[in-house]
Order: structure tokens, then C-alpha cells, then sequence
């Protein structure tokens, strides 16, 4: 299953590659082409180095020690060393919305983030279910491939805004074309570009998961533990769905924190849950762990 997701992933970014020099080469020939991959380049350049800080000062994480956390820290220390991967910064979210995510441009420097609110539900086993999916996010390096995906998304999205200012002023990268083909192919990319980025990145996402929870129910080896803890923190999130906070950073939990229903399964960030659980399941059937 794991190198089947693997290859899904590697053919959703080829798309996403292909859609953004599509949309620039459409629009301005092969010059524009170019730009929008620089474009993309810088953007990604600038994700990779800063989005760890961005995120966790958006949710107000705080670095926590192991004498202000001890039984969070050995916890993730364990796993960690399970996971053959260097010891991620721990920090904590001040929010009782139950929820986990992982941030960091490389192993050397992640950050494993968890809120008060998932600390106070899970008990010992369905918290080191959370911490091996948020380590195995690490060791697959989704952190990377989800920063590069949104951030082609977010270029591909930017393009669409040239698209509508060259509909408006019936042009077409300059050349000599039918005036009304132009208006008509400009409004068709700026209308349909953003659907088919956001279509992407959200299936990108959704593999990721998958991928995430196998690996973590392998370094646990509690699948059953991880699938409790899903089932806990979708619960609370559907009766109590977080409120502050960047709708573009779902992506980055282990449950969509944004939401109190399910939404279009083709532009959820996130399996159902109950597929998940599912999935979790049969992995504990193969492994001789008992629910």
C-alpha cells in the first residue's frame, strides 16, 4: 500500500507541475511559462525555510522542555528512537479543540505539536498512536511535499488573478489571437485553474494521511490505539470545530480541526475518518493486535 501512495503522490505533483507551466505558457507563452516556475521556485524556497515558524506562532505553540512535560517527552522520545529519527522539538497548543500536527523543513529540525485539549482526552496508548503519525509525517517528509503542493496551489491560484485581468482587458499574453477566444480562455483558466490546484493538493493530502497512519501504526504497533484516538479527536472536533486559526493550515493535522461536518470528499484535506479507522483495523488484523 505504502508504494502505491508513494506513486500516486509522485504523478499528483507531475499534474500540478504540468497545470502551473500550462497556465503560464497559455497565458504568455513560453516566457510567462518560465516565470511562473521561478515563481513557484522562490515561493517554495521561502516555504521550506519559514513556514515551521509561521504555523506555530499562528496557534500560539509554545517549545516545551522535558521537566514541564516529562510523560509528553518520553512518549515521544521512544517513538522517536523507534522511528530511527533525530528528537523533534515538542511544543504545545493552548486550545482544548483535541488535535496534533507536525512542522519543520527537514528530520533536524521538526516539531511535533499537540494541543492541551488532545492531552486531556487520549490516554497513554491512543496518545503514542497520534505521536507515531506525527513522526512518520517526519520520516515520510509530507511536511515538504505538503509546503511544496500548497505552494505550487497558492502560484497556480495567483496566475488565475493575471487570467481575470486579462479577460477584462481582452488580451492574451500579447499575441495575436481571436479576440473573443482570448476572453473566453482566459476566463476558462481563471475559473477552472484554482478548482483543479485545490482538487490536487487536497488528494495529495488525502495519500498523505493514509500513508502517515500506516507508518505510525507500524512504529506504535498499536493501530488500534491510533484508530481510538481518530475516532476521540473527530468527536470532539465535529461538536466543537476550532475557530481561530488558518484554514490553509488543515492540511497539516491529523483530523481537520476547521469544520463541525464533513465537507466534499474531493476537497477534504483529510480521508474520512471512518475509511481510516477502517484501514487501521485491517493493519492490526495483519500485525495479531487486538482492539
Amino acid at each position: 500500500m505504502g508504494f502505491g501512495l508513494w506513486l500516486r503522490t509522485g504523478f499528483l505533483m507531475a499534474v500540478m507541475t504540468g497545470l502551473l507551466m500550462g497556465i503560464g505558457y497559455l497565458i504568455g507563452g513560453t516566457n510567462v511559462m518560465f516565470m511562473a516556475f521561478l515563481f513557484a521556485l522562490f515561493m517554495n524556497f521561502l516555504s521550506y525555510w519559514y513556514s515551521d515558524k509561521m504555523v506555530l506562532a499562528w496557534y500560539r505553540a509554545r517549545i516545551v522542555d522535558e521537566f514541564e512535560a516529562p510523560e509528553l517527552y518520553a512518549i515521544v522520545r521512544g517513538l522517536t528512537q523507534e522511528a530511527g529519527l533525530p528528537m523533534p522539538r515538542i511544543a504545545i497548543i493552548p486550545t482544548e479543540v483535541p488535535n496534533a500536527f507536525a512542522t519543520g523543513r527537514n528530520p533536524n529540525h521538526a516539531v511535533v505539536a499537540v494541543t492541551q485539549g488532545l492531552l486531556r482526552i487520549l490516554n497513554r496508548d491512543e496518545l503514542e498512536g497520534v505521536i507515531a503519525h506525527e513522526l512518520s509525517h517526519i520520516k515520510n517528509r509530507d511536511i515538504l511535499i505538503q509546503t511544496i503542493a500548497a505552494t505550487m496551489a497558492g502560484a497556480i491560484m495567483y496566475l488565475a488573478y493575471w487570467a481575470r485581468w486579462i479577460a477584462i482587458f481582452g488580451g492574451y499574453g500579447g499575441r495575436d489571437r481571436d479576440e473573443g477566444g482570448n476572453i473566453i480562455g482566459a476566463l476558462l483558466i481563471a475559473i477552472l485553474a484554482p478548482i483543479a490546484a485545490a482538487l490536487i493538493q487536497a488528494a495529495i493530502s488525502r495519500s498523505r494521511e493514509f500513508l502517515a497512519d500506516e507508518t505510525g501504526a507500524k512504529i506504535s504497533g498499536k493501530p488500534w490505539a491510533l484508530a481510538s484516538a481518530l475516532e476521540k479527536i473527530e468527536y470532539a472536533v465535529s461538536r466543537r470545530p476550532l475557530r481561530d486559526g488558518n484554514p490553509a493550515t488543515a492540511h497539516m493535522f491529523i483530523v481537520n480541526p476547521f469544520r463541525g461536518m464533513s465537507i466534499a470528499t474531493l476537497f477534504s484535506t483529510h480521508p474520512p475518518t471512518e475509511k481510516r479507522i477502517e484501514r487501521l483495523r485491517k493493519i492490526a488484523q495483519e500485525m495479531g493486535t487486538y482492539f
